[in-house]
């Protein structure tokens, strides 16, 4: 496994507030990946700030779990950026607020040209698959990525000892 690094990272706080991966954001969820062989992967502990229901993490927060990831993976996976086109989210169990960690693992399904279709799980902290989506992502061509979104091409994302 290999940390994959926040490209962002040292982009102007005031202009860098994702709120899925951003350092910056104090109310945001602070993200950081790992590549997994074919997978990307994250461990992230949902705090009672993020509840829906007494204890119960909210299925909003869980599609912006497995939206981030998404991204993520077009990112490595695909080389280059894209925007989010379609997001099903399937919701299997509770996601609990107060039980520790969860796991997010999400792979690449399919790249078209301009397309990408992605999978993104959320398990629980034993375990158990709680909610699983499948997303599709318009990806740009690497060089409009490079030109007009900031991507910095996929070996950025890697110290160079990897």
């Amino acid at each position: 496994m290999r940390k994959i690094l926040n490209v962002h990272r040292n982009d102007d706080p005031e202009l860098y507030q994702c709120i899925g991966c951003s350092p910056h954001n104090p109310i945001g969820l602070k993200l950081e990946f790992w590549e997994d062989g074919d997978e990307l992967y994250a461990e992230w502990e949902p705090q009672p700030n993020f509840m829906g229901w007494v204890n119960v993490l909210h299925g909003g927060i869980q599609a912006t779990l497995l939206d981030e990831i998404g991204g993520w993976v077009v990112y490595v996976k695909c080389g280059t950026a894209g925007v989010t086109t379609e997001l099903n989210v399937k919701y299997k169990e509770p996601v609990y607020t107060n039980t520790g960690k969860i796991t997010l693992r999400a792979k690449l399904l399919e790249k078209q040209r301009r397309t990408a279709k992605i999978e993104a799980r959320i398990y629980n902290s034993e375990g158990k698959l709680c909610t699983m989506a499948e997303m599709d992502y318009f990806i740009f061509p690497e060089r409009i990525a490079r030109e007009k979104y900031h991507y910095p091409g996929v070996e950025a994302f890697f110290d160079k000892e990897d």
